[in-house]
């Protein structure tokens, strides 16, 4: 299983964690960073990552287009799921902490498995 595997499947799960989110609290910015941007993945182009679009599409496109970009042996798809499962940490884990909550400790978890696993892939490839 190569890298692209886990990152298509980590782009499922932040989705199905938007649409929770939108289902259980009503948070259209749930639904919006976990579904809408990611339903464009295929119609346009990845940005440069020098861009600052880069920095703000959501997790789910970045770990799908990282997934996309790995699959087409393209450069910076690694990269890209690393500063998605960064991200996802950043706010998932502080938050599953304070709270205990199921779903930002399952959030977490979806981080913590993109940051072992796609961390482990760019020290690889250094």
């Amino acid at each position: 299983m190569g890298n692209e595997t886990p990152a298509f499947i980590l782009a499922l799960l932040t989705g199905a964690g938007g649409i929770t989110g939108y289902i259980r609290t009503g948070s259209v910015p749930s639904v919006a960073a976990g579904v809408t941007v990611g339903a464009l993945v295929r119609l346009l182009p990845s940005p440069p990552p020098c861009s600052p679009s880069f920095a703000l599409t959501n997790l789910k496109t970045k770990y799908a287009l990282g997934g996309l970009r790995m699959q087409k042996r393209q450069p910076y798809g690694v990269e890209l799921a690393l500063l998605a499962s960064v991200i996802l940490a950043g706010s998932s884990v502080p938050r599953a902490i304070r709270t205990q909550k199921p779903l930002p400790a399952g959030l977490s978890a979806v981080a913590l498995y993109g940051l072992w696993q796609f961390g482990n892939a760019w020290r690889n490839q250094l």
